[in-house]
């Protein structure tokens, strides 16, 4: 069989196997890759035996779409520069990609640039469901979840070639804001380094939401959500009144945070209450974090005020009602009014 005549079989192959998924539906809720090879038939109206390049942006439009993400995108330079490090040697590109799909930076070996370029693996090409149908960039912004797209997953039989794995990543409002991507053209590039690949693409964007959540909320103390279980993404920013004012998306699902329970001036304490103890030690448990440098900076304002309740409470900058409630939560002897 030629060249041509086995390219042509392959893809008449996809092509078939995509409509007896599609047709069959109960598939859609046993995998995510039929679920969104269904959304592109019957809400995007793709052909998966189109040939089509991606869409490219124009050079204001890429600019825009840059600005819009310049600080977030600004976070992740040093984390892509030491993932391409990492796996650059497999044929494979890092892209940060903004919440509708298109690439804003990349990182790859300068020799397979052109590769790349040419399977549209670029900056400002749009990789969204609608555009190019299922791949791991526009599935994972639909699912908001990390996914790997493996060759013939892909929706158009022309992007089989590919191997690609996303991530979201979400900002500091824990809003979907971006996509981080590891994808090669290699086909000589093992099944069971996928794996290898998803864990190292989820570690770098959950990185990437730390350190820009940091960023926005630098004046705060940073606490690692007590049911974190090492997820480096699951934060919260207290202020200076150990009032909760951010959150991380992994922290807002496992804490149950909304923004209408910050607005309502939510305190930490309430929030980490029994969650941020640790292992007990001779059948006690241990006080969180929290509650130790609360406990510290109360009996500091009170000894600077000689015990005066009211005095303290100025010095701490919260109402005398507050500063009572908290010395009869954390079990401190009141001193005079």
């Amino acid at each position: 069989m030629s060249g041509d005549s086995a390219n042509s079989h392959l893809a008449n192959s996809h092509l078939d196997r995509v409509r007896s998924v599609v047709a069959d539906e109960t598939a859609p809720a046993r995998s995510a890759v039929a679920a969104s090879w269904r959304r592109c038939v019957t809400l995007h109206k793709l052909d998966p035996a189109a040939s089509l390049a991606p869409a490219i942006l124009t050079a204001a439009e890429l600019r825009e779409s840059r600005e819009r993400l310049e600080p977030l995108a600004r976070v992740a330079q040093s984390v892509m520069e030491r993932l391409s490090a990492a796996i650059g040697d497999l044929g494979c590109c890092v892209l940060l990609a903004d919440a509708r799909g298109v690439p804003l930076e990349r990182r790859g070996a300068p020799a397979d640039a052109e590769i790349f370029d040419r399977r549209g693996l670029r900056t400002g090409a749009r990789w969204s469901e609608a555009h190019q149908g299922t791949n791991a960039i526009g599935a994972c912004i639909v699912e908001e979840r990390a996914l790997t797209i493996h060759r013939d997953q892909h929706f158009h039989a022309q992007n089989t070639g590919l191997s690609c794995t996303a991530a979201p990543i979400f900002d500091h409002l824990g809003r979907l804001a971006a996509a981080l991507d590891v994808s090669s053209c290699r086909e000589t590039l093992a099944d069971g380094l996928t794996n290898l690949l998803s864990v190292a693409v989820v570690d770098a964007a959950r990185t990437i939401e730390a350190l820009n959540f940091r960023r926005a909320f630098a004046e705060a103390r940073i606490l690692l959500s007590p049911q974190a279980d090492r997820n480096a993404a699951s934060l919260i920013a207290v202020d200076r009144h150990d009032l909760v004012i951010g959150a991380t998306r992994a922290a807002r699902l496992e804490l149950g945070v909304t923004d209408a329970r910050i607005a309502a001036q939510l305190p930490a304490a309430d929030l980490l209450s029994g969650a941020g103890e640790t292992e007990p030690q001779n059948g006690e448990p241990q006080r969180s974090e929290l509650e130790d440098a609360e406990r510290g900076a109360i009996r500091r304002a009170l000894a600077r005020a000689n015990g005066n309740v009211t005095a303290a409470a100025r010095l701490l900058g919260v109402s005398r009602a507050t500063l009572h409630r908290k010395l009869g939560r954390l079990g401190l002897s009141q001193g005079p009014g």
